[in-house]
């Protein structure tokens, strides 16, 4: 009985010691980030934006959507990516095998013709169907690609070898796209003469219940809804905090899949997006990192804290599950294609404190907080705890989640306010308090979930059904 009871005094320092490395973890990336956020809105305030936008020396972008039976926003989405203030710009539709009526969309509405535009196959894809242009001249920024299915890597890798600028954008189809957005994500490209920069990434927030019009974001509303609002809380805290922290350290290994720029060369050279993941966003930021750091040269991934692109996000458990399961199947994917990173000091801080920290409190940390949850409920059960003791660290587990999310609203509230009125804070307070007892645990079951499917080696994206966006309100 002894050596039980020695073996769950271990098992009971274990988890009060990980607990403690992922609360000073999240502390320390609160508390940096400030600086970085602090540091970027001083600099930012010396740019005049309206006189970048008329510049012809502006580096050329080819943003590239791919599309998979986004008919419900298809057209509006489309016009949204037309209307970007931005002088050398293409925009490449890619079709990737819809089964709706996507493909019929845009040729009606954009008065699409079939065009003999030479494609420089440098990356491996799915057949080609056609390429599409415009007849209206209105729309000369706009190139279709129809394609046979081939998932989300494929069609962005029809983008690439498609796309005649140096630098491709690489966004979600149903996103909308704040006006100034591009000029804000090249602008770091153009700012670093000792480094190259491989990619930008800005802040994406939830477009549910915002008032759309034309492919424009007029109003901005909290969501109504409880699963989208929750999110909006969510990516408040992991973009405004986390990967603004990690920037700073220039350690960042993720640039959202939603909306993220980069350099086309340095894409091309690492072979495009990989198919064998169901997480390409991922995966590609850290095998350009790693074909940087192996070829020894001078780069930097960067970051900006401005809400530039909005997103629709999933309004029911059943599609947030499919979502999060992917996320979790496409983490430990990457983590498995890149493991000998894993602590090697070859990779430098990727290496040392990227990776690791991804691995042990990304992929890792829900599976302690689950199993953790069952071993300490069982000791309890035993008599090795008390009731008192359990009660007591789960209550202050929940009081540091739910500070930390204040905080995370705090920060929100004194840069770039989006949510202006005093209701819509109050609710995201209140759904702070309200994430740790039903959001959290589903999340951390469709982790759970995600690592069993890893194993049954499924490697399927799960259908992503779109409601569609809010249109702006008719007058009365």
């Amino acid at each position: 009985m002894n050596w039980w009871h020695i073996a769950f005094e271990i098992i009971n320092y274990i988890l009060l010691g990980y607990a403690l490395m992922l609360i000073s973890g999240n502390i320390f990336i609160g508390l940096y980030s400030i600086g970085e956020i602090k540091k970027y809105l001083r600099k930012n305030s010396y740019t005049n934006y309206r006189l970048l936008a008329r510049s012809t020396q502006l580096p050329g972008i080819s943003i590239l959507a791919p599309a998979y039976n986004e008919g419900a926003n298809i057209i509006e989405n489309v016009r949204s990516l037309l209307s970007i203030h931005y002088n050398n710009l293409e925009v490449v539709i890619i079709n990737d095998g819809s089964k709706d009526d996507s493909i019929e969309k845009l040729m009606e509405v954009y008065d699409l013709y079939k065009t003999d535009l030479f494609v420089n196959e440098q990356l491996d894809t799915k057949p080609i169907k056609g390429v599409y242009k415009s007849r209206n001249l209105i729309y000369s920024k706009l190139i279709v690609v129809d394609k046979e299915n081939g998932g989300k890597a494929d069609a962005l890798n029809v983008g690439v070898n498609i796309a005649k600028h140096d630098y491709v954008v690489c966004i979600d189809v149903d996103c909308i796209l704040e006006q100034d957005a591009l000029l804000k994500l090249v602008k770091p490209f153009m700012e670093s003469p000792d480094k190259r920069v491989i990619a930008t990434g800005g802040v994406v927030r939830i477009a549910n219940g915002c008032e759309i019009s034309n492919g424009r974001l007029l109003k901005i509303h909290l969501p109504d809804q409880f699963l989208p609002r929750v999110q909006t809380l969510e990516y408040i805290r992991a973009f405004l905090l986390g990967r603004m922290a990690w920037s700073r350290l220039d350690g960042l290994l993720l640039i959202s899949g939603a909306f993220g720029a980069f350099d086309k060369e340095i894409v091309i050279k690492c072979g495009g997006y990989n198919h064998n993941t169901v997480g390409e966003d991922m995966e590609l930021i850290v095998r350009m990192r790693r074909h940087m750091e192996e070829a020894s040269l001078p780069y930097k991934v960067a970051f900006i804290p401005d809400p530039l692109c909005w997103t629709e996000a999933p309004a029911s458990f059943k599609i947030l599950g499919r979502q999060r399961n992917r996320w979790t199947r496409g983490t430990i994917e990457t983590l498995k294609f890149h493991k000998i990173m894993f602590f090697n000091p070859k990779y430098g801080l990727m290496g040392m404190l990227s990776y690791p920290y991804w691995f042990f409190f990304e992929f890792l940390a829900p599976l302690v907080e689950f199993f953790g949850f069952f071993i300490l409920i069982g000791m309890t059960l035993l008599g090795y705890f008390t009731w008192t003791y359990v009660i007591t660290l789960f209550v202050f587990m929940y009081s540091f989640g739910v500070l930390f999310s204040v905080f995370a609203i705090l920060m929100e509230v004194i840069t770039y306010n989006q949510y202006k009125s005093r209701k819509d804070i109050l609710n995201l307070i209140a759904t702070a308090f309200i994430e740790p007892v039903i959001f959290h645990p589903f999340v951390v079951w469709c982790v759970v979930q995600g690592n069993i499917d890893f194993l049954r080696k499924k490697n399927s994206w799960g259908e992503m059904t779109r409601a569609g966006f809010t249109k702006k309100k008719e007058a009365t």
